[in-house]
C-alpha cells in the first residue's frame, strides 16, 4: 500500500508527539539518506533569553547531581602546584573584583550556557584539567564574537597565524577561529602540544598566552643562572603573571560561589546545541525561518559565517549547529520546503570589473550590491575576487549587515584591554561615554589594567 508523502509526513509527526518513551524518529531526506530528528524533552534546556534581559542576581538555585554541569567541572580539576605567594596575592585580586561586579559575571556565566557542555566533552575527551574548559572565560569571557585590538578573535582568542597554523580556514565565506567546534578543538590541540613541551598545565597556559617562544626563553634564562624554571618564577610579562591566577580565581569562585556573594547559574549537564546537515548553498535567514530561531541565535552558535549564504567549498552538503529544542522543526521544514534554499548567486567577476557594471549587469542596486559585499561602490575586482549577487531586491533588505560582521551583536561587545589603553580611547572608539562603562561594568574608578575584559553597552 502506498501513501503519499504529505500524509507520510503527518503519521510520524504524530508518532513523535504521542510516543512518550521514544526519543528519536527518522525522515528521508531529499538525498534519499535517513535523517533522525530529535524529539523535545521535558527536561531540554529552556529556550535561550535574549542577552539584552536581565539575569536574576538574587536567585538561589539548589543542584541536582544529574543535571548540573558544574559538577562534573568541579570533579575534574587537576592543576594542584601552589602558587606563590605574589601569585596568590594576584589570585586574590582577580577574586575580589569578579565578587564586586556580579553582574558581569552573570552575564559570563550566561553566555557560557550555550558552549560549556560541549566543551567539557571535549576536555574529558583528552582527559585534560577542567581548569582548562573555563579558559575561554578569561580570553573572551564566552563571547564568540569577541575581537582583541591585537585582531585575535572568538571564544579562545586565536590570532591569525596561529589558527591557521592549527587548521582554522580563514577566507571570504567564513573564519573558522569562531567557529564552536573547529576553535575548540584547535585550542585543545595547541594546549597539548605545549603540555608535552613544557610539562607543567601552568606552563603551558602561559605559553597560550603569550607565545612558546616567550616562555621557552624564560626557561633556559632561569635554567642557566641555577632557578627553578616553573611558571610562579619565570620573568613573563605582567599579563602572563595574571593569566593563570585569574583562571584559578575563577575556579575557586565555581566551587565556592556562596564564599564570594555570588549566585551560579546552573547549567544542564546536557547539549545546548546539535550538528545538523544542510545543503551545500542555504540562506542564513531560510535557516533561522526553519528553526524558529531569532537570526542572533544562530550567529552566536555559528559566528564564523560571514555572508548571508552558507556556501560549502567542496560542492557537497555541510553542517550549522542549531539549539537541541529546534533541530525537529528544521528537518521537518527542510524536508516539506516548497521555495528555493538560496535567493543569492554566487557570481567570481574578471579582473578589473567594477561593482556599478556588475550591478547593471545584473539588474540590482550597486550600492545594495556593496553593502552586502561590504566593498565600495568605485572598487575594481580582482581574478580573486567573489561576490554574492541578490535574485532579487527583497534577499538583501533581510540581511542587516554590519562592520566586520553579520549582524549586531545587539546586547553587548566584549573588549581586551591592551597595555597603554586608556578607558576614554576605549569609549571613544566604541561610540560611548566612559560613564556608561564605568557604570555597565560597575568600576568604580576610570583605572583599568591590560589583560582585563571588560563589556561595551551599545
Amino acid at each position: 500500500m502506498y501513501f503519499n508523502e504529505k500524509f507520510f509526513i503527518i503519521i510520524l509527526s504524530l508518532i513523535s508527539i504521542f510516543t512518550l518513551s521514544s526519543s528519536a524518529f527518522a525522515l528521508t531526506n531529499v538525498k534519499g539518506e535517513e535523517i533522525i530528528i530529535l524529539k523535545d524533552e521535558p527536561n531540554n534546556s529552556p529556550l535561550p533569553a535574549s542577552l539584552e534581559e536581565e539575569v536574576d542576581l538574587t536567585a538561589t538555585h539548589s543542584f541536582e547531581p544529574a543535571k548540573s554541569l558544574w559538577l562534573r567541572i568541579n570533579n575534574g580539576y587537576k592543576i594542584t602546584q601552589e602558587p606563590s605567594k605574589k601569585a596568590l596575592k594576584r589570585l586574590n585580586r582577580h577574586e575580589q573584583w569578579y565578587a564586586s561586579h556580579p553582574e558581569y559575571f552573570a552575564r559570563m556565566i550566561h553566555r557560557s550556557e550555550k558552549y560549556l557542555y560541549h566543551i567539557v566533552n571535549e576536555v574529558e575527551k583528552r582527559n585534560m584539567p577542567m581548569e582548562i574548559a573555563l579558559l575561554p572565560m578569561i580570553e573572551s569571557a564566552f563571547n564568540p564574537l569577541a575581537k582583541s585590538r591585537s585582531r585575535a578573535v572568538g571564544l579562545w582568542q586565536f590570532i591569525s597565524s596561529t589558527g591557521k597554523l592549527y587548521g582554522l580556514e580563514q577566507d571570504w565565506w567564513r573564519d573558522e577561529r569562531q567557529s564552536v567546534l573547529d576553535s575548540t578543538d584547535a585550542a585543545l590541540d595547541y594546549l597539548e602540544k605545549l603540555y608535552g613541551e613544557f610539562g607543567s598545565w601552568e606552563l603551558a597556559l602561559a605559553g597560550y598566552n603569550c607565545g612558546e617562544g616567550c616562555v621557552s626563553r624564560q626557561i633556559k634564562k632561569n635554567k642557566s643562572r641555577g632557578r627553578p624554571a616553573d611558571f610562579y618564577n619565570l620573568n613573563v610579562p605582567l599579563e602572563t603573571r595574571n593569566y593563570v591566577p585569574k583562571l584559578l580565581a575563577i575556579k575557586n569562585i565555581i566551587q565556592d560561589p556562596t564564599k564570594y556573594g555570588l549566585n551560579l547559574q546552573d547549567i544542564y549537564d546536557q547539549p545546548y546545541f546539535a550538528e545538523v546537515e544542510v545543503p551545500d548553498q542555504i540562506d542564513i535567514e531560510v535557516v533561522t525561518r526553519f528553526a524558529d530561531i531569532p537570526l542572533e541565535e544562530f550567529q552566536l552558535l555559528n559566528a564564523e559565517h560571514k555572508r548571508p549564504t552558507i556556501k560549502s567549498m567542496h560542492g557537497d552538503s555541510q553542517v550549522v549547529l542549531l539549539p537541541t529544542y529546534s533541530v525537529e522543526k528544521f528537518n521537518l521544514n527542510l524536508f516539506e520546503k516548497k521555495e528555493p534554499l538560496t535567493n543569492w548567486t554566487v557570481y567570481k567577476p574578471t579582473k578589473g570589473e567594477r561593482v556599478k557594471l556588475i550591478a547593471k549587469k545584473f539588474g540590482v542596486d550597486w550600492r545594495v550590491l556593496a553593502r552586502v559585499n561590504q566593498i565600495s561602490g568605485n572598487e575594481r575586482m580582482s581574478s580573486k575576487s567573489i561576490m554574492i549577487i541578490p535574485k532579487h531586491e527583497d534577499a538583501a533588505t533581510r540581511f542587516p549587515t554590519s562592520s566586520g560582521g553579520l549582524i549586531d551583536y545587539t546586547t553587548i561587545e566584549t573588549h581586551h584591554i591592551e597595555k597603554g589603553e586608556t578607558l576614554g580611547e576605549i569609549a571613544s572608539q566604541y561610540g560611548v561615554t566612559v560613564k556608561e562603562i564605568m557604570e555597565f561594568n560597575e568600576l568604580r574608578s576610570d583605572r583599568i589594567r591590560a589583560g582585563d575584559i571588560i563589556d561595551i553597552p551599545k
